[in-house]
């Protein structure tokens, strides 16, 4: 049974105290990943330089290097704080939920959070696949002359992108657990799933490559299938 209704002044109260959770802990993990930031910088670079081979990354304005390594630091802390954001996310929603609900929650944050770090890893393993695509196209007429800061901020999107795109099957998931669609609604629905994915990869993605579009389409369409198996026979029970 659902709790009574708070007034909307506590839902504010109560967000901005996630909110401001989430924000120390994204900071506190920007505050470790600068203190690594030259280890994560070379963990970020490693994909160009396997591509590009000698073709050194660059800056030109003498600010550039210093702001480029702080949003390194943001970006990091904010993969090292994804589990205490999307706990507080789901510590939000949960006055919202039943008792029976309630038990959800900590296993849907923990699948949440490898969803997301599984992404990231994955986007990791394909952006050197991507590079070598995009590069290779003016291997022979073209010397690639790129500055750190569009190659760093291309491989961050990128690795975002993939790591949120790999959320969505808990929230297929959970539509399911609140009666909003049955897995035979997803099964029919197959072929506007292929669509959608590939409509929205070709949108979202950095890069806007096939190759990328299809290393990031192939396995949410894995994810797709597997959460229809999974409201079928784990939801059921």
């Amino acid at each position: 049974m659902s709790q009574p209704r708070a007034p909307i002044t506590a839902h504010l109260e109560e967000l901005r105290s996630r909110i401001f959770k989430s924000a120390l802990a994204v900071i506190a993990g920007a505050i470790v990943a600068f203190i690594f930031r030259d280890w994560i910088f070379d963990l970020l670079v490693a994909p160009y330089e396997a591509t590009a081979g000698e073709h050194d990354l660059v800056f030109f304005r003498p600010t550039e290097a210093f702001s480029l390594f702080m949003r390194i630091s943001l970006y990091a802390g904010f993969v090292l704080a994804s589990p205490v954001v999307i706990y507080q996310l789901w510590r939000f929603i949960s006055p919202a939920m039943t008792r029976r609900e309630k038990t959800w929650v900590i296993p849907i944050v923990a699948i949440l959070v490898t969803l997301f770090l599984g992404g990231i890893g994955f986007g990791y393993w394909s952006l050197q696949r991507g590079l070598g695509f995009l590069l290779d196209f003016g291997n022979d007429q073209l010397t690639p002359t790129i500055g750190g800061n569009y190659y760093l901020t291309f491989a961050m999107r990128f690795l975002l992108v993939f790591g949120i795109s790999f959320l969505f099957p808990v929230f297929l998931f959970a539509a399911a657990a609140a009666g909003l669609l049955g897995w035979r609604t997803l099964a029919r629905g197959r072929r506007w799933a292929v669509l959608t994915i590939v409509t929205v990869g070709a949108v979202i993605t950095p890069s806007g490559d096939p190759l990328t579009l299809l290393l990031l389409s192939v396995p949410l369409y894995i994810l797709y299938e597997a959460d229809i198996w999974l409201i079928r026979f784990l939801l059921r029970r």
